[in-house]
């Protein structure tokens, strides 16, 4: 596997002389078969009751509709293979809708989910999150193309912060994955530099080995400590490059720069549909088809001298974060960590349901709904699809959420990093904000395929230093 980042010869200079300064990352893997648990929970922006849209859960097992301050550290067990990582990661949950049966949806399952731990070079050390902290990363409302189009930025100093991307890689890309001359209306946007990711759903298939849909999403790195763990709206900020040096507002502190790598099976759906162009079956949980609206969320429940050790220690990069000696604590020992659903049940897989969790209508993309480039607000209620507000399998009875269904309020836009995409097995990685004179080559073993799952695509990469 090729692993390379390309910076000026100054930023070169820079990480070179930079010591323990200098850029490392680790990627955090999941022990067990899928999420630990799923539903309509969400502790940061609905804490204390049904969340809005579905969610799909990595992490401690002490999650639940509200989640405060030390309380992840005291989970028995954890998804994650480091012991004292108790943290919760999760992301909104993807549907494949039946372009058949247009009232028909199904859960599509998770095949694996990777987090990488960036510490990039900076006049400020990298510090651990402290426990309790809150951050989302993404826009659930919006099903408007960012400003920034195809493309991808992680630097506020050069234009709109592109959060979120799907990558999808093909044997051809003949058609294209995005149309050449598409302005997000009605299609996503390719990115320029990758034909196999670009911003919005795809319009085709990924046939790469092992690949199916890929949800990228990059999260911010300044905390302001003086706003707090709570305030996911406020309480994070993006940090500049300054030759290939991260900086924080003054007043900051700088933390891991998290990216969340999700993939999907999205292949089990392959001879359901006919791809044309136009359409595609896939569909959010928010009712988002567009894909513009991924987004993701993060509560620490780090041991904050074990991350701390992880910090200044490990630079295991694509193999593992489990591969670093000397980590506080081990490894975890607990190899299916799972919770029952906080509220309700547990979507079952390979179960139509004839409408979305939440009752959340689909809008985009030729779905109506959609004005001014904002979703139009759908308030949740019962119908012949629910029992007390929750999804019920098509000519079935019985319910999935056991209390009412109620709106809550929307997520604020939170501009996040954005993801590098892939090309193929073999991928090469710039960063968009610099310009390129020079290159360096960080050797990285291959991703291990994950226990209890197939052989998949040896990438290596995950955005920000890792794939272009």
């Amino acid at each position: 596997m090729k692993f390379t980042t390309t910076l000026t010869a100054a930023s070169l200079a820079a990480v070179a002389a930079a010591g323990k300064d200098a850029f490392s990352f680790a990627v955090l893997r999941f022990d067990g078969d899928g999420f630990l648990t799923e539903g309509l929970v969400d502790p940061i922006v609905n804490p204390g009751a049904q969340a809005s849209h579905y969610h799909g859960v990595m992490g401690g097992s002490n999650f639940g509709t509200t989640v405060e301050g030390e309380q992840l550290l005291d989970s028995k067990c954890t998804t994650a293979k480091i012991k004292n990582d108790k943290s919760n990661y999760w992301i909104n949950h993807l549907f494949f809708q039946d372009p058949n049966d247009p009232n028909s949806f199904e859960k599509v399952d998770l095949f694996y989910m990777n987090v990488y731990y960036f510490f990039e070079p900076g006049d400020q050390d990298v510090e651990p999150f402290p426990a309790g902290l809150k951050m989302l990363s993404g826009n659930t409302t919006t099903r408007s193309p960012p400003a920034a189009g195809g493309k991808i930025n992680l630097d506020p100093n050069q234009g709109p912060i592109n959060p979120v991307q799907w990558t999808c890689p093909r044997t051809s890309y003949d058609p294209p994955s995005y149309p050449a001359d598409s302005d997000g209306s009605m299609a996503g946007i390719q990115d320029p530099q990758n034909q196999g990711a670009g911003v919005g759903f795809p319009l085709y298939p990924c046939d790469g080995y092992a690949s199916p849909h890929r949800q990228d999403i990059h999260f911010p790195s300044c905390y302001n400590p003086k706003v707090g763990l709570d305030d996911y709206e406020n309480n994070m900020a993006w940090p500049t490059n300054n030759g290939g040096r991260m900086s924080c507002p003054e007043g900051y502190i700088r933390v891991p720069h998290l990216f969340y790598e999700v993939y999907w099976k999205t292949d089990a759906f392959n001879d359901r549909w006919t791809p044309d162009g136009k359409t595609t079956p896939w569909v959010l949980s928010n009712g988002d088809p567009t894909g513009y609206s991924s987004h993701g969320d993060f509560i620490s429940g780090w041991d904050e001298e074990t991350l701390r050790t992880i910090i200044n220690t490990c630079n295991a990069g694509t193999s593992g974060m489990d591969k670093c000696p000397n980590i506080p604590g081990g490894l975890n020992d607990v190899q299916d960590c799972k919770i029952p659903a906080p509220l309700g049940k547990v979507l079952a897989s390979s179960t139509k349901f004839n409408s979305l969790p939440g009752n959340n209508k689909v809008t985009g993309w030729g779905h109506g709904g959609v004005t001014g480039g904002s979703v139009e607000s759908t308030p949740a209620s019962s119908s012949s699809a629910y029992d007390a507000g929750a999804a019920s399998p098509t000519g079935a009875g019985g319910a999935f959420i056991e209390q009412s269904s109620t709106n809550s309020p929307a997520e604020t836009p939170v501009v996040s990093a954005a993801s590098t995409p892939e090309n193929n097995p073999n991928v090469e990685v710039v960063w968009d904000y610099v310009t390129v004179t020079e290159t360096t080559t960080i050797g990285a073993a291959p991703t291990p395929a994950p226990a209890k799952r197939h052989a998949r695509h040896n990438h290596g990469h995950g955005g920000f230093a890792g794939r272009r």
